[in-house]
Order: structure tokens, then sequence, then C-alpha cells
């Protein structure tokens, strides 16, 4: 099997380390291993004195309890832990899709979930967001018109990156129960669930609406823990729960174990991580709000309803070009070209908490040369 470059991953490989103004990252501000041990009450010589043999594959029965129980309705059984998300999409989706399956996926979204969508299937519909009125919003009769026969898989992305659009309850709900009407399994990618911003609710998981839903999360985004590599799915059908688990024998088999026990650590403190992130984002989307006024010869910026992004419209010719520009200035913006969303809109990250120090340094840059 030969899959397609990811583009998106490549780019940042280039310069996310060389760049010195980060302005994109889809992560919260991380910590170090013995700041989280330290907020989470767990001893460091639980961590030291962990063995490093093999792992349960499905992932530690108390670990995954846990992962369990925010969750209402889902039990530790339905829970399988991973090496890294990313391995998740790669497993879920070649356990669920064969050749000839129609799939239907949100669009802009996380490359793997379109590229490995397209690899399997050969068979793909985009349900793309409009912007109208000054937000980002989802035409649902677009979505029922994509189905077909052979549809197998609806591929969302809630809380949106990058668009950072939240669906309300009810569209969500009419979503997930058009899905199960149809015999559509739903991917759930909820890897910035609980970003919600400016008071707005939580939305249940989608396996809590549709019980044949799998769902993706993990602690990358949400809790600013992406060094971790910690990830999850949630599936309740167990023979598709059983495929995917011989699929992970094939790529990691297991966990490791250090990382298990820093999960562990981590979802004792994950409110508490959860709330810094949450208060860091509102604030770096308040600073950037004059920022965003001042240059409205350049961007059209529509504030995130939750998630650490948004996408914003760039009046350059090419956002790409001008991201290529931006970073050879050392400045790193993610253009939408490389989320397959056309070449007019690039990715602002308000996770970090040197934000608005970049984004200061973006505005001095722009002053001198626009």
């Amino acid at each position: 099997m030969k899959l397609k470059p990811f583009q998106l991953e490549l780019y940042f490989a280039k310069y996310e380390f060389t760049c010195p103004h980060m302005l994109c990252a889809s992560d919260c501000e991380s910590l170090s291993i013995e700041e989280l041990l330290v907020l989470s009450g767990t001893s460091p010589q639980t961590f030291l004195q962990s063995r490093l043999g093999y792992t349960d594959s499905q992932g530690d029965p108390a670990l995954r309890e846990m992962i369990a129980a925010d969750v209402p309705g889902v039990t530790a059984e339905e829970v399988v832990f991973l090496s890294a998300p990313e391995e998740g999409i790669y497993i879920a989706l070649n356990a669920l899709l064969s050749t000839g399956d129609h799939v239907i996926v949100l669009s802009p979204i996380y490359e793997s979930l379109l590229n490995l969508a397209e690899q399997i299937t050969g068979n793909v519909s985009l349900w793309p967001f409009h912007m109208k009125d000054g937000r980002w919003t989802l035409d649902e009769d677009e979505l029922y018109a994509l189905a077909t026969p052979k549809t197998k898989c609806l591929i969302l992305n809630f809380p949106h990156n990058p668009t950072g659009f939240l669906p309300d309850p009810a569209q969500f709900s009419r979503i997930l129960e058009w899905a199960a009407s149809r015999g559509i399994r739903v991917f759930s990618d909820e890897m910035y669930r609980g970003l919600e911003l400016n008071g707005r609710n939580r939305l249940p998981s989608a396996v809590e609406l549709n019980d044949q839903a799998l769902v993706l999360s993990g602690l990358s985004k949400t809790y600013g823990l992406p060094g971790l590599r910690a990830g999850w799915l949630i599936v309740k059908d167990a023979a598709l729960r059983a495929e995917i688990l011989n699929w992970k024998l094939y790529t990691s088999i297991c966990a490791a174990k250090p990382g298990e026990v820093l999960t562990l650590a981590a979802l004792q403190c994950k409110e508490v991580l959860a709330q810094r992130n949450r208060e860091l984002i509102t604030r770096n989307i308040a600073g950037a709000a004059p920022f965003f006024k001042r240059w409205d010869s350049l961007f059209t910026w529509i504030p995130p309803q939750a998630g650490s992004v948004a996408l914003v419209e760039t009046k350059q010719p090419s956002a790409q070009a001008f991201c290529e520009q931006l970073a050879q200035a050392g400045f790193l913006l993610l253009p939408s070209s490389y989320m397959n969303f056309g070449d007019q809109h690039v990715r602002f990250g308000f996770g970090r908490q040197a934000f608005l120090t970049n984004l200061q340094a973006l505005d001095d840059y722009l002053k001198a040369h626009y």
C-alpha cells in the first residue's frame, strides 16, 4: 500500500522547530513530567519504579476504567488505549472500511482522516463548511444528499479543527440520528472536547447518542500533553473492537508503560489542565482581536466557539505563498491548502503561552512590509 505524502506534517517538519514565532499550534500549553506528577498528586516513585515489561494490548484496566468513567454508558471493556491518537485513526479505519465503501468526510479535516479513507475505499465525498453571515455553518441537507447505498462511514470532528466550530446539541443529535437510521458508522474525532469557550456547553460524546459510533480522544489538545502521545478509541461494537485490536497487534502491540503511568496521572487532574487551557485560549483570543481589527485589509477572522484554533481568511492571492513568505521571516502559520480547503485561509492557534508575544512580532513585521 502506497500512501499519499502527509503534506501537513511534512510542512510542520520543515518549519515547526526552526521558526521562532509559532502562531498556528493545534495543541495547548504543555508542562513537564515533574509538574504533571505534582499537579496530580502522583509520587515520582510511582513513575520511576514502574516495571518496563509488556502491557495489556487493550490498555491497563485501571486506566480504561478512568477513561470510561468520563462518558456515560461506556465500560472499560469498550475502551482501546493507543500508543498515539494517530494509531487510532489508522487501525480503526482499516478495520472498518473496504475497497468500494463510500465515506463522507467533514471538510476541512485533519489530513490523515481524509487520506486514509480515500486510500482504503477510493470513494470519498466531502461535506464542506461554508462562511455565512460572519460565521461558519454546515448545511445538513447537503450532508444528507451525499449519502449513497454504499455509504459506510461519516467522519466528523467537533469541536472542529481548524474552524473552531461547535454545532448546537440539536444539530449534533440530528446528524447522529440520521447516520444511525441509514446504518452509517460515525467516526467522531473528539480530541478538542473540553475546550468549549465563553460558557458554551459541552456536547455529549457521539457514542452517547449512537452506540454504533467510534470515538477518538486523547491528551494532546485539550490537556496540552502531545508529547505523551496518549490516545484512545471508544468502540461499543464487540466484533468491530476485536478487528481493531487485531490491527493494533500489527502496529504497536501495546502502549508503553511510562505513558500509561503518566496518562493515569493526567486523568487525575484533567479538569485542572482543561480549565487552565480554556483560560489561556480565552485571553489569547481577546488579545488577538485588536490585531485582526487593525489588519482587516489582510485577514477576515471568525473567533472560535471551541477548541484552540481558528481558520482565518486571508486576502492575499495565495495563502500558501503568504505562509511560505512568513515562514522565511520566522513566523509559522498553516495554509488551508494543507487541509484540502482551497488556498485562501490560514490557521491560527491560540493555545500557547507565547502566542501574544509572537503575534506582536508578526504585527511589527507586517507594519514593516505591508
